[in-house]
């Protein structure tokens, strides 16, 4: 069994500066953001863009569930991954 196998990973969407949404996964959310952030280390989608706000979190998973659960809701469509970010914000008042 590898390492990865054993740590928890997030899945999370970061609403951007122009709007649109990121789907991404990573096993330390902070790093990710700053190199996110940082424009160093982060994904090309940020080029020209920058992270505005993490809109949703999905934890924990293994590393595999995490890619599975990404690939799935990068199949949504935007207005489908609205309704995760709402229902998300939905639970989080209770």
């Amino acid at each position: 069994m590898k390492a990865s196998d054993t740590e928890h990973w997030w899945v999370y969407m970061i609403r951007c500066s122009d709007g649109r949404l990121y789907t991404g996964i990573s096993n330390h959310l902070i790093k990710r953001w700053q190199a996110h952030s940082s424009g160093k280390g982060g994904a090309k989608f940020f080029r020209g863009r920058s992270p505005e706000q993490m809109v949703y979190l999905e934890y924990p998973h293994n590393r595999s569930t995490a890619s599975k659960r990404e690939y799935a809701i990068k199949q949504l469509s935007r207005a489908e991954k609205l309704g995760l970010v709402n229902t998300l914000a939905l639970t989080q008042k209770k």
